[in-house]
């Protein structure tokens, strides 16, 4: 088994640590080893275990994330989670993965996972709540778990051909299956590949490997049209190539 994400947060609020805990319980490839009040915890932990990434606060009693991160020589990588956006160019000064400002949604914090896969060394297998994997022997296997009534139902997303917007709804359309689920389709699109999948219409996201044929107004796959947004031709262009 390959190994996982090694990670810690830093925050001196128990409400932010513990919604940290939760969304990183809930992705596979992750393995929380600590969770600190203050840095100094965070350099004590650090200081004697393999740390891979840090979930770090910026404004701490004593020590700031900011400067606790310009003390660590070499650093792990960081994700910031802060109630502040004054400090971001202090951040990416210091390389940091990314800078998540409070309150924190699921969707956004998958997307500074994504962007540390991107960046890191760390060797992983595919997981449920991820969405960019290269290999396609990965692909193959990647599934996320939609809530349907009273059931989580499993859709693995080499099967998806397109999915649809209902307001508060999306209608995922499989090879076999039509799934209704309580979810937004820009919720969804977060967790997507953008190798595999392609917004065309504000209540449209396709599977490109699907696609038949496609033109300024509209795209067709597996016999199914689907329009193209006004809004995202430009991006269907450059994905699909030119009309």
């Amino acid at each position: 088994m390959k190994a996982k994400i090694k990670c810690i947060v830093v925050d001196d609020e128990p409400l932010a640590r513990e919604i940290i805990e939760t969304y990183i319980a809930r992705v596979d490839q992750l393995e929380l080893i600590s969770s600190c009040a203050n840095a100094l915890e965070a350099f004590n932990i650090i200081a004697k275990d393999k740390v891979d990434l840090i979930f770090l606060d910026i404004q701490m009693p004593e020590l700031t994330g900011i400067d606790f991160l310009k003390d660590l020589t070499p650093s792990p990588k960081v994700i910031f989670t802060t109630a502040y956006s004054d400090y971001a160019v202090d951040a990416f000064n210091l390389e940091a993965v990314d800078y998540l400002l409070k309150p924190i949604e699921f969707s956004r914090f998958l997307k500074s996972i994504h962007k540390f896969l991107k960046l890191s060394t760390v060797t992983s297998t595919p997981l449920t709540s991820l969405s960019d994997h290269n290999e396609e022997a990965n692909y193959q296997d990647i599934f996320m778990y939609l809530k349907v009534e009273k059931k989580m139902q499993k859709i693995f997303l080499k099967d998806i051909l397109f999915i649809e917007s209902l307001k508060n709804y999306i209608k995922v359309k499989t090879m076999d299956r039509e799934i209704i689920a309580y979810k937004s389709i820009s919720s969804i699109e977060s967790l997507l590949p953008d190798s595999r999948f392609l917004r065309v219409h504000r209540s449209f996201i396709v599977g490109i490997d699907y696609i038949n044929s496609f033109s300024t107004t509209e795209i067709e796959l597996k016999g199914i049209k689907i329009p193209v947004g006004r809004n995202y031709k430009e991006s269907v262009k450059d994905t699909l190539g030119y009309f």
